[in-house]
């Protein structure tokens, strides 16, 4: 069976394109199955620097394909049920891991961003979009519900009355429109060069230091201010340690392009 999802790297960045283009990418269980897979394999390279999200041909991704998923009740069984060690099940883990990445993820959207492909480019962690690009949480108008962790991205992008009416009228917004509403981090021609072009800038900070403001960030975006402090405190106090941070000091210091190792952790 071919693949769906391709993923390649290159210095460090890796190009993980939803490839089924023929279908403007919509998603099947296969290509749930194969996101996850990929977002595990590269949370395991501690040299990865980050990763960019794009979709083949004309869309990013036109959401569920209810067709296709719809003739493996079997499999939507198995797919539903969530991993106790991981809190997810598959809809979930083929956003949700790539926040588990402790790199920086950025998506790169063009044409269709509808239903469960906009709450894959909603998990990473920067987006960037044609200014057509046309977004909705499409779910409402199959009468349902983003199931795909797309209540929680939502809830951290936009204020709540926003995150209802999105979510309530499966309205369809272009990518300006998105930028404005918070949904996107910036609006470009050409997404995939704008998603490439941050991701060497962020090549020239520390991967532990990446790693940390990610975890930071996430783990406490929702928290009290004491559990933040605490958090701070640990995370600050690993990067003092750390050989790494040794490097952006030094380099910093001498006016340089520091030579980092691979990510500690």
């Amino acid at each position: 069976m071919a693949s769906l999802v391709t993923c390649t790297v290159q210095d460090g960045i890796a190009r993980v394109t939803l490839d089924r283009p023929d279908k403007l990418n919509a998603l099947t269980l296969q290509t749930l199955d194969e996101l996850v897979a990929t977002a595990h394999r590269l949370r395991r390279d501690r040299t990865l620097r980050a990763v960019v999200i794009d979709g083949a041909g004309d869309a990013f991704c036109a959401g569920l394909d209810f067709g296709s998923v719809l003739r493996q009740p079997a499999k939507i069984l198995t797919s539903f049920v969530p991993r106790p060690w991981r809190g997810t099940n598959t809809f979930q883990e083929a956003c949700w891991a790539w926040r588990r990445i402790p790199v920086p993820v950025i998506a790169a959207v063009h044409g269709h961003c509808l239903g469960g492909g906009l709450q894959i480019a909603l998990a990473a962690d920067f987006r960037f979009a044609t200014p057509d690009s046309q977004w909705s949480v499409l779910e409402g108008k199959w009468g349902i519900i983003p199931d795909m962790t797309g209540i929680r991205t939502l809830a951290e992008l936009v204020g709540i009355d926003t995150a209802k009416r999105l979510t309530m009228t499966a309205e369809v917004v272009s990518g300006k429109e998105a930028e404005a509403l918070g949904l996107v981090t910036g609006v470009d021609a050409d997404p995939v060069a704008a998603a490439l072009e941050l991701a060497e800038r962020l090549k020239v900070r520390s991967p532990d230091q990446l790693a940390a403001a990610k975890r930071l960030f996430n783990a406490t975006w929702t928290s009290g201010p004491r559990r933040t402090f605490a958090r701070e405190r640990i995370e600050q106090a690993w990067l003092l340690g750390i050989r790494n941070t040794k490097v952006a000091r030094e380099a910093a210091a001498a006016k340089v392009t520091p030579q980092f190792g691979p990510r500690s952790r």
